[in-house]
């Protein structure tokens, strides 16, 4: 086990002495599968909720985003359900952001099996790339001058749009998504959408072994799927076009984000060096520090990988985080100390 991996795990049961939630980490695992399976029984019984990609009840349904919106550029129109659909979605994004993401999509889910692949239950490029995430720091000592200023600064500039990451690559894979909706008159991603593709293959499997239908998707499908989420890597940081998007919506989200007390956290309370949080972090967002981290507030999934690693229980989720000004007096003092410092210099 590498030296990574060993501090995410004592970190995280510091936090869950701490005051931490398991229950809801726990409840976040097994969410995505208990809708494969709910999926999967209305299948079986003809009386669904149909898919994350057309989901509903009765005449009532709403399809995914980008679903709809490469339906309305295949067909050049304004098409209601699509509209309606678009509508619903980005009221949710704009409340909960990308939490879709961390709680209810299947895909990582499904990509936990690339560890079935690997030895060791993980890559050594795995564990490389968490390391990389955030500047890890000696947990336990002192804040120098410098890094007293800079979690000045990170108090005062919570939830900011800072980040590191330059070109999202996911990006253009969505404006290649659309385009080709438009230029091919069908939406040619929902073809190859890894989500539709695992909830296809439930459907494969449950006909071949119900009805003895079987063909050659049988063999294709999950082959497809298999090759976008578990053999090649990293697909919802780097190519998903619906994490994208809900990225975009999602940065005029301000609610349900990580909120961190000064009063419990070991940096603005005790003077003391941690970034557990950041380094927790599968986005790359640092919540003690947004400057230091490779992604924005907005990339964040509500997973609680965050919360759950903090050793004083200080990371919370409230659906309005109060202001910099109703903050505690540790982050104050250490505001006024690094203005002093800065005068000084």
């Amino acid at each position: 086990m590498n030296r990574d991996t060993e501090e995410k795990k004592s970190a995280r049961a510091q936090g869950k002495a701490s005051g931490a939630k398991p229950g809801l980490s726990t409840l976040r695992r097994v969410l995505p599968w208990i809708v494969m399976v709910v999926v999967a029984l209305g299948f079986g019984l003809h009386k669904g909720f149909g898919t994350l990609s057309d989901f509903g009840w009765m005449d009532v349904s709403v399809l995914c985003p980008l679903g709809a919106l490469g339906t309305m550029l295949a067909s050049k129109l304004l098409v209601p359900r699509a509209l309606i659909s678009l509508a619903i979605v980005a009221v949710l994004i704009l409340l909960l952001g990308r939490t879709f993401c961390g709680w209810v999509c299947p895909v990582p889910s499904v990509a936990k099996l690339r560890r079935a692949f690997a030895k060791g239950g993980r890559t050594k490029k795995d564990a490389e790339e968490a390391a990389a995430r955030t500047p890890k720091l000696a947990p336990g000592a002192p804040l120098t001058d410098e890094e007293k200023a800079l979690l000045a600064q990170s108090c005062h500039e919570a939830h900011s749009s800072h980040g590191t990451r330059v070109f999202d690559s996911r990006g253009a894979v969505l404006a290649g998504a659309l385009g080709s909706a438009a230029i091919f008159g069908f939406p040619v991603f929902c073809l190859v959408c890894p989500i539709g593709l695992t909830f296809a293959t439930i459907l494969l499997v449950m006909r071949a072994f119900g009805v003895g239908d079987v063909t050659v998707s049988l063999i294709v499908v999950p082959a497809l799927l298999l090759a976008e989420v578990v053999f090649f890597r990293k697909w919802c940081h780097t190519l998903c076009p619906l994490g994208a998007l809900m990225s975009l919506l999602g940065r005029a989200n301000r609610t349900v984000l990580p909120t961190i007390d000064n009063e419990k956290c070991l940096e603005t309370s005790k003077g003391r060096r941690c970034g557990a949080c950041g380094r927790a972090c599968d986005e790359g967002i640092d919540p003690r520090h947004p400057q230091l981290g490779a992604a924005r507030a907005n990339e964040c999934t509500r997973c609680r990988a965050c919360a759950d690693a903090c050793p004083a229980g200080a990371i919370t989720f409230p659906l309005i985080a109060r202001t910099q000004d109703e903050g505690p007096a540790p982050a104050i003092a250490v505001k006024e100390e690094a203005k002093t410092l800065q005068h000084s210099q």
